[in-house]
């Protein structure tokens, strides 16, 4: 799982996300910090609502908390979701001694870069976090 840091970076560099079953994430400035939620059918699901779509909380009626707007969670992607998102710029992960190193392609440039982290999630991110920044400085 990605750091709560970088899920803060990529929402900030424009990651769109559409929550679906089996989705994590959590809840800044709640005194919830180090929780982690997942969507499921079972306890947490989706809604549609004025402004936005609405994550809701069933089954959970030791919370106060039972629904949140979904731009106020931050989405934790998974290593797949991260790599799926990267798309035809991904053309590498190699195990490093240290961990693990995420290639990718620059669209412009064409130069091949690496991305290097202990966590290959954490690399991927590292990788989608470039693509974002970039894609938003030439826009």
């Amino acid at each position: 799982m990605i750091s709560f840091e970088l899920a803060r970076r990529l929402l900030s560099a424009g990651l769109q996300w559409r929550p679906g079953d089996g989705d994590r994430f959590f809840i800044p400035d709640r005194n919830l910090d180090e929780a982690v939620f997942s969507v499921s059918e079972m306890s947490v699901e989706v809604r549609p609502a004025p402004g936005g779509q609405l994550i809701a909380f069933n089954g959970t009626v030791e919370w106060a908390l039972d629904s949140i707007m979904q731009q106020e969670a931050v989405w934790l992607p998974s290593e797949a979701q991260l790599r799926e998102l990267l798309g035809a710029d991904f053309t590498a992960l190699q195990r490093t001694a240290d961990g693990y190193r995420c290639e990718i392609e620059d669209g412009a440039s064409g130069q091949r870069l690496g991305f290097e982290h202990a966590d290959p999630a954490e690399a991927y991110g590292l990788a989608l976090l470039r693509v974002l920044e970039t894609t938003k400085a030439q826009a």
